[in-house]
C-alpha cells in the first residue's frame, strides 16, 4: 500500500513553464484538479512530499493552501535526498509514488514503488513510468495518479467521501 507519494514540481504540478511577473517574481500556473486529489490522498493517509530542484515562494505558497508540509525546494540530487528521507521515515520501496516528467526525476524514480508521469512527459520517463496519465502536467495529471493509486488499493471511495462527503456508490 503506498504511503508517501512524491511530486516533482515544473512540468508535474504546473505546465513546465517558468513565468516572471513585471516585478521579476516567478508565477506558476497550478491546477485545481491536482489540488483535490491532493487533498484526497491526505484523506487516506498518503503523506506527500514535493522535492523539486528550483526554489519559488508559489511553491510554497500552493503547498500551504494543501496542508502539505513536507516541502523541499533546491534539491539539485533527488535520489540521494529521497534515499535518506526514505530511510529516516522507514518507507519501504513497495510504499513509495513518484510523480514526475523529466529526467531529473529518474534516479529518484528508481528508489520507488510506483511510478506515474503526465502524458507530455519526456520519452525517458514515458518508458520508465509504472503509468501514464492521460492529462499534461499542471492539468490534472496529479489528480489522476492518485486515484489510479487509490484505486488499485481500495481506498479511492472512501478517500473521497471524508475529502468531499460525497458517496461513489
Amino acid at each position: 500500500m503506498i504511503r508517501v507519494l512524491v511530486l516533482d514540481v515544473d512540468g508535474t504540478l504546473t505546465d513546465g513553464g517558468i513565468y516572471y511577473d513585471s516585478t521579476g517574481n516567478e508565477v506558476k500556473k497550478f491546477a485545481a484538479k491536482d489540488g483535490a486529489g491532493l487533498l484526497i490522498a491526505h484523506a487516506a493517509g498518503i503523506r506527500v512530499v514535493i522535492c523539486t530542484g528550483r526554489e519559488c515562494e508559489a511553491v510554497r505558497r500552493r503547498a500551504s493552501d494543501l496542508k502539505i508540509t513536507d516541502i523541499y525546494q533546491n534539491v539539485g540530487k533527488k535520489a540521494p535526498f529521497l534515499e535518506r528521507f526514505f530511510a529516516e521515515n522507514g518507507y519501504a520501496k513497495e510504499e513509495i509514488a513518484y510523480c514526475g516528467d523529466d529526467i531529473n526525476d529518474l534516479a529518484a524514480m528508481n528508489l520507488c514503488g510506483f511510478v506515474a508521469c503526465p502524458a507530455d512527459a519526456t520519452d525517458l520517463i514515458l518508458d520508465r513510468a509504472d503509468y501514464v496519465c492521460a492529462r499534461r502536467g499542471g492539468e490534472g495529471a496529479v489528480r489522476e495518479a492518485v486515484q489510479k493509486i487509490l484505486q488499485e488499493d481500495g481506498r479511492w471511495k472512501a478517500a473521497v467521501q471524508a475529502t468531499f462527503g460525497v458517496p461513489l456508490d
